[in-house]
């Protein structure tokens, strides 16, 4: 059973890019409503040589202290090699990896990363666990999906960023 305070990485397969920025659009559309709370959201595609490619809309991701952030750990802790931006980042990408990491073991990361086959797109989302129930059920498009608790409480996040940004 899931934690009320708990923290999760969902994780959907699409056919291709347009197909996960419609089920991004749903979730944005979940937080504009008042459904869901804090998280933070990115497709992903995977070109045919298995390289990712983040792609977000930086300014309507930004919820709650997790302002974009969240989701750009969970890339580089899913798909290692693409630690993106993390240098451009300050080190914040960096700090709520490692605390997001704390929470999946690097088979379960891996096994989730690889859920995302070469030519496909994803839609990764992470948050507070009482926002995962109301994701899954609104996400209509995706091919397969999955979720991980993570053993990290939400506020443990929120201290990570205010401490890398200065409490911005």
């Amino acid at each position: 059973m899931a934690k009320a305070d708990g923290t999760f990485i969902y994780v959907a397969t699409y056919p291709d890019e347009n197909t996960a920025q419609d089920d991004y659009e749903v979730v944005k559309d979940l937080h504009h409503q008042g459904l869901v709370g804090a998280y933070d959201a990115a497709v992903v595609t995977k070109d045919a040589g298995g390289k990712v490619h983040e792609n977000k809309d930086e300014t309507a991701t930004r919820h709650g202290a997790w302002w974009g952030v969240a989701a750009g750990a969970a890339v580089g802790i899913l798909f290692p090699p693409a630690v993106l931006g993390a240098a451009a980042a300050g080190g914040v990408i960096g700090g709520v990896s490692g605390h997001l990491a704390k929470g999946m073991s690097r088979s379960r990361a891996k096994e989730i990363g690889d859920l995302i086959d070469p030519g496909q797109a994803g839609l990764v989302v992470v948050g507070e666990t009482k926002v995962q129930q109301a994701i899954q059920r609104a996400v209509r498009r995706a091919e397969k999906e999955t979720a991980q608790e993570l053993d990290v409480d939400p506020k443990d996040v929120d201290k990570v960023l205010a401490g890398a940004t200065g409490g911005r």
